[in-house]
């Protein structure tokens, strides 16, 4: 079984930093809070921008997600990991945005003969991580193309499509999230990778016959 990683380890140095940060926080410092946000603002809005695909709603999500921090930090074990914790909730936060703001798409109008029956893997989704000077905007055009198909995703399943490629969780650590089964986030992930097939596609040609 995988082992989720939020984000690289930290060094022994910045550990003790958030250790101080989070001990601040329960005694009532907000300044222990601004340690956090600046360490983790960034990925967790990015993290939020991936399910929600709107940046002022993110930002939200994010800074919603610190404010219930500092309200109920005291529950917090400072034994557990911090990162993990915190990037959970952002994602479960903007799963429940999401969801209010109706951002996702219905996939049912979409005719199966476009799809393939085999099952893919996101990074097939994904553009070559070191490209050619020739083969820059291509790559920008597939970039464009992999975030308008994630929008057009269900929240639960752009969920399990961040948490397993973007925070690299187990199955089971992504089932304790979601409230669900493991054989649940087994089946979000392969039909959303099949939804991201077919979309692409279509999204790539359309793209293809617009620069002609």
């Amino acid at each position: 079984m995988r082992t989720g990683t939020i984000q690289a380890a930290l060094t022994p140095g910045a550990q003790v930093d958030e250790q101080r940060a989070i001990l601040r926080l329960k005694q009532g410092d907000i300044g222990g809070l601004a340690v956090l946000v600046k360490r983790y603002q960034t990925q967790a809005i990015q993290t939020a921008y991936l399910i929600t695909h709107d940046l002022p709603l993110a930002e939200d999500v994010v800074q919603d997600v610190f404010l219930q921090i500092y309200r109920y930090i005291g529950r917090f074990d400072p034994d557990r990991p911090f990162a993990p914790w915190f990037m959970r909730s952002v994602v479960n936060a903007a799963v429940q945005a999401a969801k209010r703001q109706q951002a996702a798409l219905s996939l049912d109008h979409i005719p199966p003969e476009f799809g393939s029956d085999g099952d893919i893997t996101f990074a097939d989704l994904l553009p070559d991580p070191a490209p050619t000077p020739d083969s820059v905007l291509e790559i920008e055009e597939i970039e464009t193309a992999v975030e308008q198909a994630l929008r057009q995703l269900p929240p639960e399943q752009r969920a399990a499509i961040v948490l397993r490629y973007y925070l690299d969780l187990d199955d089971e650590t992504i089932a304790a999230e979601l409230h669900c089964a493991p054989g649940t986030v087994r089946w979000r992930l392969h039909t959303a990778r099949k939804q991201l097939a077919i979309i692409l596609r279509r999204l790539i040609v359309m793209i293809t016959l617009v620069l002609r």
